[in-house]
Formats: structure tokens, C-alpha cells, sequence
């Protein structure tokens, strides 16, 4: 039976419930006769930073991959799966202005074996691996293609900002007498002879992550909004906002819809060495009736409440949702944690959460009425202030509206800038770590 690749999520479990109820109800000897696994739906995750293809499946399948030359392509083999009108309808799935991929076909091979060529617009370092099902997903076998030269983040940052060498001057001392001295780092640190504080004429990088993201939609509303869109278009207008500020730039982990390992999110903030991390969510919970915007912290002694630790541990399956090939760990940050340099951390991420938080106070109910603390993978920078701000429940129906409001979302926008600017006015930054150069 053909499987539309537009199947629901819903309609494809249901399937699978199905389909096994059926397979309980036959004796063992019709196991001989049993079909061949089917395709049930093919994604594909158009980036500058890589391309997945994604193709869903309900049962476990054999694979071979190679690469071929003159053109570059990446060659997939499939065992024992039938040939049905979603793998027919691949060609059709790639976008023209795909980065990676320029063609996308299917057939059959030989009897038993359905292959997929990929030609490729660049040379790629291809990773193709399978997940267990998981939530509302079954099996699923991913291609992604990773360009051999990836796009800068330093170098795209450095374009994007033709101001990048005027100076900041966050904590402007008219009358102080100012002693300059030089770093290698190249900031110029000046010290006030009258309060003896750093003052650091310098831009500001932050790194802005809309959560989830790709095969990841996050928590789902009522009114059918995803997670993944609203963080993405919080982030853009934050980015906006940010970027317009004379002392300031911003930088997104994802700028459109593709997913993001959670460790790759930390990565890219300190290549490009940001002052801050802020992750940018849309809580959820059981109840309809919870409301509010919470900020999150790293925690190093546990959670600081129930619904902390149960959030965090949602967050951090965001790479099982998601999708990461556990096999290809020299592509992801590996876990650092440096024990003085992250109590730290964790200490100035602290104040700012306090100053998010006292600013988002104004455009809507808080949660909590203190930042809270928990292990968030997605925090763990040990050199950046890092926060995870939940800007409301998406899971109740009023909030999920304002979410989806252009208006509202420029008042969130607004203010975390507000805060972003208390934080930097109280504790204005240091030279750039070298630290943040090794990531």
C-alpha cells in the first residue's frame, strides 16, 4: 500500500498501531510472507550549513552508502524496501536554491534494492545514519551533507557589520582619568583611576538560538503552532533590534527551518566569541491554564524546582527528536567543563537572568518570580553568560495567540534588549577570553 509523503504525523502512529495489531493477530508461519517495509514520508532540511534528507520508514532497513566523482554525488543503496510514489516523488522535493543538493532521484536498482543519487553542487562530507522511533516518528533514515567549506560564522559576521571597528563605550566615565593599556587580545581595556572598573571599548557579540527546529518542531499548540516558528520569529526580531543597537551585534544559531544539535548550538557562540548566549523558547505544559515567561539558567548542584528539571530534560531530547548521528562525534563540540571558569559563568548568568527577567515582567506574567536553575545542555558554554528564556506557554490557547502576534513579539524583542542593556551597563565586558577562541 503507497503511503502520501504528506502523511500526518498522527495518521502515520496510527498506522503504526495499527500495523502492529495486525502483525499480533497472524500466526508465526505468515512472518515468511511478511511486505517489505515502506517509506512513509521523505523531508528535506534545506542550510548554508548543511542539507538532511529524511526519510521515514516503518520498519528497520539495510543501507550501503558511497560517494562517486565527475559530478560529486552521494550514492544510497536500500535493502528489501519497496519501490512506492513517495521515493518517486524525491526529484520533486529539492528546492533550486537548495546550498548543497542539485538533484534527488530514486529507482530500482536491482530486485530487492531501490537506490538514491544525490548529486551534489560542492564537495561534501556526507553522514548517513538511522534513528529509532521516537515521539511521533518511527524509523527514520537521514542523509545529511555537510559543505567541506562550511560558511564562516566570524567572517559572516564581520561582513554583516560594516561598524564592526567603531568603539562601545557601555559605561561612559567623561571625567575619569583613564589609563590605556593594550592586550593581545585586541580590545583596548581602559581603568578608571576614580572606580577603578574596567571600561571595554569594544562591540558586544551575542548569539541568539530559536529552539528546536527541522525534524525538532518543539511543543505544539493548541492552535497548531510549532515551537520551532515562533523562537525563529522572536529571534529574527531580537536580532533586528539588537543589531540596530550602536554597540551591539547578533548572531543566530539557525536563520531558517533546520535542526540544530545542541552542542553545535554552543559551538557557534564561542567561534565567533559571544559576550552572551540567549536560547529562545515557548514553554509547554499538561495544563492549558499555565501562563507566563520564565528565564533559565545553568545549574551545577541540581535543579532549582520539579518543573525545572522536567524542563531541562525535555530540552536536552531535543537531539533524540532532532536527530544526531552519535557516530560522527568529531563534528560536535566535545563537553567541556572547567570548574573555576564556570561557577563564573554561572554566576554572571545569574544577574542576567535577573535583569531579563525584571524586563519581561513588564510585557507579560511571569512564572516564576526568580530565574531558575537546571542542567540545560544548551548552557553550558563554560565562558559565556548563558541564559534560556521560555517567553510564554505556547501550550495555553491566549498565550499561544500572543505569541503568534507581530506586535507582541516586537514587546518581547524590546524587552530583552532592555535587559541585555542593564546587564552590560552594571557589568560592562572584558577583553575577549582566549578561551572563547579555542571553540
Amino acid at each position: 500500500m503507497h503511503k502520501r509523503a504528506g502523511l500526518s504525523l498522527g495518521r502515520r502512529q496510527l498506522l503504526r498501531y495499527a500495523g502492529a495489531s495486525l502483525i499480533l493477530s497472524v500466526s508465526p508461519l505468515a512472518g515468511a510472507a511478511a511486505k517489505l517495509p515502506s517509506v512513509l514520508a521523505v523531508r528535506i532540511w534545506p542550510a548554508a550549513d548543511y542539507t538532511r534528507v529524511t526519510l521515514e520508514h516503518d520498519a528497520p532497513l539495510k543501507y550501503t552508502h558511497f560517494t562517486v566523482e565527475n559530478p560529486d554525488r552521494l550514492v544510497v543503496d536500500i535493502e528489501g524496501v519497496e519501490f512506492n510514489s513517495v521515493l518517486d516523488s524525491l526529484a520533486r522535493k529539492v528546492a533550486t536554491d537548495d546550498p548543497n543538493i542539485k538533484l534527488l532521484r530514486a529507482g530500482r536498482f536491482k530486485p530487492g534494492v531501490v537506490r538514491l543519487v544525490m548529486e551534489l553542487k560542492s564537495k561534501v562530507n556526507p553522514q548517513v545514519f538511522t534513528l529509532a522511533p521516537v515521539g511521533e516518528y518511527g524509523h527514520r533514515l537521514v542523509l545529511d551533507v555537510y559543505p567541506v567549506n562550511p560558511p564562516d560564522p566570524l567572517m559572516a559576521l564581520l561582513e554583516g557589520r560594516q561598524d564592526a571597528v567603531e568603539p562601545m563605550k557601555i559605561e561612559p566615565e567623561p571625567l575619569a582619568d583613564k589609563r590605556a593599556e593594550k592586550t593581545p587580545e585586541g580590545p583596548e581595556v581602559h581603568t578608571s583611576k576614580k572606580s577603578g572598573k574596567p571600561i571595554v571599548d569594544r562591540l558586544v557579540t551575542i548569539t541568539l538560538d530559536p529552539g528546536h527546529g527541522g525534524e525538532d518542531p518543539g511543543a505544539i499548540g493548541k492552535g497548531g503552532s510549532y515551537e520551532k516558528n515562533v523562537t525563529l520569529q522572536v529571534a529574527k526580531r531580537l536580532k533586528a533590534r539588537i543589531d540596530a543597537e550602536p554597540n551591539m551585534r547578533a548572531v543566530l544559531t539557525r536563520d531558517s527551518d533546520y535542526f540544530v544539535p545542541l552542542q553545535m548550538r554552543v559551538q557557534k557562540a564561542r567561534r565567533v566569541q559571544s559576550d552572551l548566549f540567549l536560547s529562545i523558547h515557548a514553554d509547554a505544559w499538561i495544563k492549558p491554564d499555565a501562563r507566563g515567561s520564565s528565564v533559565f539558567v545553568l545549574s551545577e548542584r541540581g535543579a532549582s524546582s520539579t518543573q525545572a528539571r522536567l524542563l531541562a530534560q525535555r530540552e536536552n531530547d531535543a537531539d533524540l527528536v532532532g536527530g544526531v548521528n552519535l557516530g560522527a562525534k568529531d563534528l560536535f563540540l566535545a563537553r567541556t567543563l572547567l570548574d573555576l571558569s564556570q561557577t563564573a559563568t554561572i554566576n554572571d548568568s545569574l544577574k542576567l537572568g535577573k535583569y531579563l527577567l525584571g524586563e519581561l515582567g513588564a510585557v507579560n506574567t511571569l512564572h516564576k518570580n526568580s530565574v531558575e536553575q537546571a542542567s540545560f545542555a544548551v548552557l553550558k558554554a563554560p565562558d559565556i553568560p548563558s541564559a534560556l528564556i521560555e517567553t510564554a506557554f505556547i501550550s495555553n490557547p491566549e498565550e499561544e495567540r500572543r505569541l503568534n502576534d507581530d506586535a507582541y513579539q516586537e514587546k518581547l524583542a524590546e524587552a530583552i534588549v532592555r535587559g541585555i542593556r542593564q546587564y552590560f551597563i552594571k557589568h560592562p565586558p572584558g577583553p575577549k577570553a582566549r578561551l572563547a577562541a579555542l571553540g
